[in-house]
Parts: C-alpha cells; sequence; structure tokens
C-alpha cells in the first residue's frame, strides 16, 4: 500500500504543507507516524478524501459536452507563429500546455489572464507510477 508525507501531498493537492498538517490536525486526512515520527497519510485515505471533496471550478454553459476531463483556469502564455499557437493554462494544480492553430486563437482572442477551460478528450491515455 502507498503512503504519502505531507511535502508529498501537499504537492499532489497544490497547497501548502501548513494546510495538509492543519487538515491532519483537525481529523480530515486521517495519518500514521513513521520510526522517525514523520507523518504518513496512507493512500487509500487520500483517495477517500479526494473522492469527497467538491468538483473543481467550472464555468457554467448551457451546452452539453461529451469531454469529462474538462480544466478551467487562468491563461498565463499564449504564443503565436505564422500558422501554429501555444496556449498554457493554470488549473490548480495543473498546467496545461495546447498546441492549437494560430486562426483558433485569434478567433477566441485568447489574452494572459483570461479565463479558459481545457477540455481533454483522447482515445489514449497512458499511466505512469514511481519505481519501489
Amino acid at each position: 500500500m502507498s503512503s504519502y508525507g505531507t511535502q508529498q501531498v501537499a504537492e499532489l493537492l497544490g497547497v501548502s504543507v501548513d494546510t495538509v498538517r492543519r487538515w491532519c490536525d483537525e481529523g480530515r486526512l486521517p495519518t500514521t507516524r513513521d520510526d522517525g515520527g514523520r507523518r504518513l497519510v496512507e493512500g487509500r485515505d487520500l483517495a477517500a478524501y479526494l473522492s469527497e471533496q467538491t468538483p473543481p471550478y467550472a464555468v457554467e454553459s448551457g451546452e452539453l459536452h461529451s469531454a469529462r476531463n474538462r480544466f478551467t483556469g487562468i491563461v498565463t502564455r499564449v504564443e503565436r507563429d505564422g500558422v501554429a499557437a501555444v496556449v498554457e493554462i493554470h488549473a490548480p494544480p495543473h498546467r496545461l500546455v495546447s498546441l492549437l492553430t494560430r486562426e483558433a486563437v485569434d478567433e477566441l482572442d485568447l489574452q494572459p489572464g483570461d479565463l479558459a477551460t481545457a477540455s481533454v478528450k483522447s482515445t489514449n491515455v497512458t499511466v505512469e507510477v514511481p519505481r519501489p
């Protein structure tokens, strides 16, 4: 079974280590201690905590869509060249980078600071885990 230190949990959730410690002290995240006294959060407990949380912010839309992986955040970078453009969206704890046509970016008039939603729909998804 996987277990994570408070620093890892903070990085995974996009919050500070102090916030994780506070959640542990409040009982929101159950912890154990290793031989050195370090707090550990069991992977199952972390998964249960995450599944109980409210979903991330999403822009209200009257449109129906099939994409389930939607990340709403702030545009932090827009780079255009002759044909292509790169758009970066910061949707904590994620940073998404998309390669689009310049025409699409111009039509959307995307600028740093704009609110945007990245919709991710793919037939190929790879999953990686750290080596033991």
